[in-house]
């Protein structure tokens, strides 16, 4: 079990919706070299400059060193043109090509969708961002050091509240194992955290908690009287146009469109297992959805130009970050805003985004106020190599597309 005092939970951060990533086997290296050199590494529809071609090599870096079975990105230009890029195999047995512009588990992506209703009810006058969770949903959030007449919709937002993370109590069967087709109802998830002692004081504290986004999933649906993936659909996905974004109904453990699969290995040295089809309603409001890397630069870019999905004055509360411990992206400069992630580039300026992991998928999307965008996904949740510093190398492709010339 996890320590709860209150100054280690202070410096306590998850990165993604799911348990701590385990480690992976090095025996896999011998399938995904063979993977690479099967299926090639570019797709006929990405321009390429051969091996001068940084971002190329970026994404080919992902599944070369980091052993990925599959990666996949698509970037925004300066100018607004758009580039697919693949590496890797789209299925580890049959050598499949990885699909250009696949569809993916998007995991804690969702956060900013379920972010942005949010602010948007604010900006028509139905949520108050300071408003204790309490007004909305009284007598439901309870617990342990918990109370929410002391929770506010931003500090649910932006990982302030203290709440614990409800996956921390989830088991690796749950989400791996067979457990992984067991459908969790919202409420559910609330009371695994519920169970548990707060964290930290409200606003005393910064972590990264799942829990959070479920408390949203649930205020938009009793201030709408509707359901939360209806919501997002009509609100974001049909409103800007995403043809390959959708939140999964209720009992859909399938990816509908063209993806590659995903994969886990059970432990160092295990085989990988196809853990594509699953029950993804353990994430729900926090990260249930799937999409495709255009899409999510789609979505991203929309959300950070303005005007089509929030108003200025939400746009700018999103874009209010704070400073997150050091331990929990060391050196990367990050700070969280509502639903919304800031990094510095190497090239200056700042880049907006968020990321997301789902056992299967890990991915990253960021996009630069004058328009450029880069999206990757990679088909497992961590990478076979094992390396400690697991989200380098997606984070470095990311910056490099959004710094290049």
């Amino acid at each position: 079990m996890p320590d709860h005092s209150r100054e280690s939970q202070k410096l306590r951060s998850v990165h993604t919706t799911s348990l701590r990533r385990p480690r992976r086997a090095a025996a896999v290296v011998a399938v995904v070299a063979a993977a690479l050199a099967a299926a090639g590494t570019l797709p006929a529809a990405a321009e390429s400059h051969g091996s001068r071609d940084a971002v190329r090599k970026g994404v080919e870096r992902l599944v070369v060193e980091d052993q990925y079975p599959a990666a996949l990105a698509a970037t925004v230009d300066r100018d607004g043109r758009t580039r697919n890029y693949t590496a890797g195999v789209g299925d580890v047995r049959t050598r499949a090509k990885v699909p250009v512009d696949g569809q993916v588990r998007v995991g804690s992506n969702t956060k900013t969708f379920t972010a942005t209703v949010v602010l948007q009810l604010v900006g028509e006058g139905k949520i108050g961002l300071d408003t204790p969770i309490e007004e909305y949903l009284p007598d439901l959030v309870r617990g342990d050091g918990i109370d929410g007449n002391d929770i506010t919709v931003r500090q649910l937002l932006q990982h302030t509240s203290g709440l614990p993370n409800y996956t921390e109590f989830m088991t690796s069967d749950a989400l791996y194992g067979k457990g992984r087709h067991t459908y969790y109802q919202p409420r559910t998830l609330l009371d695994m955290a519920l169970a548990h002692k707060a964290l930290f004081a409200p606003g005393d504290g910064w972590s990264y908690s799942n829990t959070n986004y479920v408390l949203a999933g649930l205020l938009i649906e009793k201030v709408t009287g509707r359901p939360v993936a209806e919501q997002i659909t009509e609100r974001i996905i049909d409103r800007i146009g995403l043809r390959h974004t959708y939140f999964p109904a209720v009992g859909d453990e399938r990816i509908r469109e063209a993806h590659p699969k995903g994969y886990h290995a059970s432990k160092p040295g295990a085989p990988l297992d196809d853990v594509t089809e699953l029950d993804p309603s353990w994430g729900w409001a926090a990260g249930q959805m799937i999409s495709a890397p255009s899409d999510l630069n789609r979505f991203f870019s929309a959300l950070i130009g303005g005007g089509e999905l929030l108003k200025p004055a939400q746009l700018a509360q999103m874009r209010t970050t704070v400073a997150v411990p050091d331990d929990f992206q060391p050196g990367s400069g990050i700070r969280f805003g509502l639903g919304l992630v800031s990094m510095p580039l190497s090239c200056g300026g700042l880049s907006w985004g968020h990321s997301g992991g789902i056992p299967g998928y890990s991915t990253t999307v960021a996009v630069t106020d004058g328009g450029r965008a880069a999206s990757a996904a990679v088909t497992a949740l961590s990478p076979p190599s094992g390396k400690e510093k697991e989200t380098d190398n997606v984070q470095r492709f990311v910056d490099t597309a959004l710094c290049a010339k």
